[in-house]
Formats: C-alpha cells, sequence, structure tokens
C-alpha cells in the first residue's frame, strides 16, 4: 500500500510538471517576447517561429540546474523519502496555483523566485514539524536547511535585479547617444556598427553563457572560443557589421529587425535553458527519490533517508 501512495505521488508529480509548464511559459512568455511584440517591427509568426527554435534549443542546452531542486535548499540526507516527497509535492501544487493566480491577474512572476522559495518555505515547514517531534532546538534548523547555498541564491536573485536595471540603463543610454531618436536620417554605417556589436553580444552569450554545458556543437569550438575571447568577439564584430551593411546597401533591410530577431531567440533559449528546469526540476528529483527508495525491497519510507 505504501509503495502504491507513492508511485501515485509521483505520477502526480508528473501531472503537476505539465500543468505548471502551461502556466508557467503562458507567463515567462510574456516576460521574453514583450519586447518583440511592443516593438511591432517583426510579424508575430515570425517571432513565434524563432521563439519555439529557442525554447527548443535552450532545452537541449539546459543542465546541472536540477541541483537546486534536490540540494540547493535543503540537506537530503536529513530528510527521510516521505518527507521529501512530502515537500516536492507542496511545492509543485503551490506553484501551479501561485502562477496561475498571477496569470489571471495580468501580473508576469519569477519563476525562478517562486520555486526557490516554493522549496524554502516547504523544507523549513517540515522541519519544524520534524524538530518539534525530535524535541530539538530552533538552533539546529541549519542542520536540515542549506542555508548557505540558500542565502546565496536568494541573493544572486537580488543581485540580478540590480545587474538588469543597471546594465539596462547603460545599454540604452549609449545606444540612444549613439543614434539619436531620428535613426532613419543617420547614415548606414551607423546602423551596420549597431547591429555588428549587438548580434556579436548574443552570439557571444549564446556561445559561451548557453551552450558551454550542451553537447549539440563540437567541443573544440567552445574551447576556442573560450581560450581566444578577444579574437572571436572582435572577429564577429567585424563580420556581422559587415553583413549589417551589406543587408543595408544591397537589400535595404532594416538592421534593427534583425537584431530583434537574433535577441528573440537568445531571450526564449535562455528562459527554457532556466526556467524551463524550475517546472520540471522539482518532479524529476521527486522521481530519481522514488527510484532509489523503490531499489531498496523492504524499505520503510518513514526512516529511509535519502
Amino acid at each position: 500500500m505504501g509503495e502504491n501512495l507513492y508511485l501515485f505521488m509521483t505520477v502526480a508529480l508528473g501531472i503537476l510538471a505539465i500543468s505548471d509548464l502551461v502556466v508557467g511559459v503562458s507567463n515567462d512568455a510574456v516576460n521574453f517576447l514583450n519586447s518583440a511584440l511592443g516593438s511591432k517591427a517583426v510579424p508575430f509568426r515570425t517571432i513565434m517561429f524563432v521563439a519555439s527554435i529557442g525554447i527548443a534549443f535552450g532545452a537541449m542546452s539546459s543542465s546541472g540546474l536540477m541541483e537546486v531542486a534536490r540540494k540547493g535548499i535543503f540537506n537530503p540526507s536529513e530528510f527521510v523519502f516521505a518527507e521529501i516527497m512530502i515537500i516536492f509535492m507542496a511545492v509543485m501544487i503551490t506553484d501551479v496555483l501561485i502562477l496561475d493566480f498571477f496569470n489571471t491577474l495580468g501580473m508576469p512572476t519569477s519563476t525562478t523566485v517562486s520555486i526557490v522559495f516554493e522549496l524554502l518555505g516547504a523544507a523549513v515547514a517540515v522541519t519544524l514539524i520534524k524538530m518539534s517531534g525530535a524535541g530539538e532546538d530552533l538552533m539546529e534548523m541549519g542542520t536540515y536547511i542549506n542555508t548557505a547555498k540558500a542565502t546565496e541564491i536568494i541573493l544572486g536573485i537580488l543581485l540580478s535585479v540590480l545587474i538588469a536595471f543597471s546594465i539596462g540603463a547603460i545599454v540604452q543610454s549609449v545606444a540612444r547617444i549613439f543614434l539619436t531618436f531620428d535613426f532613419h536620417k543617420k547614415p548606414s554605417w551607423k546602423a551596420s556598427l549597431f547591429g555588428g556589436l549587438a548580434i556579436t553580444a548574443i552570439v557571444y552569450f549564446i556561445l559561451i553563457k548557453g551552450l558551454k554545458s550542451a553537447n549539440l556543437f563540437d567541443g573544440a569550438l567552445l574551447d576556442f572560443v573560450g581560450q581566444q575571447t578577444g579574437l572571436f568577439l572582435i572577429a564577429n564584430a567585424v563580420f556581422w557589421s559587415a553583413v549589417s551593411w551589406g543587408l543595408i546597401r544591397a537589400f535595404k533591410i532594416n538592421v534593427y529587425k534583425l537584431v530583434i530577431i537574433f535577441g528573440t531567440f537568445a531571450l526564449a533559449m535562455a528562459f527554457a535553458g532556466n526556467d524551463l528546469v524550475n517546472f520540471i526540476g522539482v518532479p524529476l528529483a521527486g522521481y530519481e527519490s522514488f527510484k532509489a527508495f523503490m531499489a531498496n525491497p523492504g524499505a520503510d519510507p518513514g526512516s529511509f533517508l535519502m
């Protein structure tokens, strides 16, 4: 009966993962598509097509982030299988409800923030119950909660807000000074240089930050890019500036649309590589826990330490 219960919980985690993907993607699609759609420079279908390819690449290149669900917030060795499954079930149910509530109100929220604090809240709640039953002092909570890693993750979230605001303001200011608001009357070399630098920055983050852990490309290529970063950036800036100039002069193509398309792809890939793990990381961790439990026939879920 006990095994059937936890099998049911594992299946429920999988179903909740699908629900979380639906409400999560509908929430985060606003975050990474609003700039491209708001510009009205590129057709809707083109943006959705590019974003779909970006999500596929991001999903294939994501790795390692599931560790946050498994041991980034709490120390699994201090919890038994039954407690772990309760934590994961609470996290997934809460995440679906919260994201659906925010979507209903039209308020996008961070899936990373929600999943991290849901894991922290569920782990703390189970820890308090566990400590109360054992008569332990609250000062011992650090034994169960991975306070160092949890603090690092929370500070990283807060720091990312500050960095995003600062870098966004700087890039926007430089772009406005360089182009001014009357960009149609500016010489083509300015648009070419802007397009070259923008696309170079996007390509750099796709290759170095996005695909460094993936097996989609030859390792030698990524090693070369990592070792000769300066040369790679200069070569890319020259190449993409020349391509932009040729597109403007020969085909009268608006290079800013090209930047939007590249940016949409990069944002969609970054979303899939990071946030999709938020939705499936917890169910996968629950599945791994269930497999470890089933690998020990006769084990008691109330005493089987993870």
